[in-house]
């Protein structure tokens, strides 16, 4: 039996905003060792820079992440800084 391919994946462009989020979350992968936890985490601030979501304290309060060497509210400040580099275009 064989198996076909994979479906190629299309990246998203390094200055959209998806990319730029999904980035900030992958960059906690020391405090978030769960992949699935960095993903949500990346949904949940696209929800949030698009006006639809939480901000950050509550994001990483209430979403039930699995979360080592680091305290939730440590991870909330570093979490508040990273966002700031995130550019949503006009």
């Amino acid at each position: 039996m064989t198996t076909l391919p994979g479906p190629k994946t299309v990246d998203f462009p390094e200055n959209s905003l998806e990319k730029q989020v999904y980035s900030v979350a992958e960059d906690l992968k020391e405090y978030l060792p769960v992949p699935n936890d960095r993903n949500r985490l990346g949904y949940m601030l696209f929800k949030f820079f698009n006006k639809q979501g939480d901000g950050p304290e509550i994001i990483i309060k209430s979403g039930k992440f699995t979360i080592e060497g680091i305290s939730k509210d440590n991870l909330i400040s570093l979490l508040s800084e990273k966002i700031k580099s995130v550019k949503i275009a006009e």
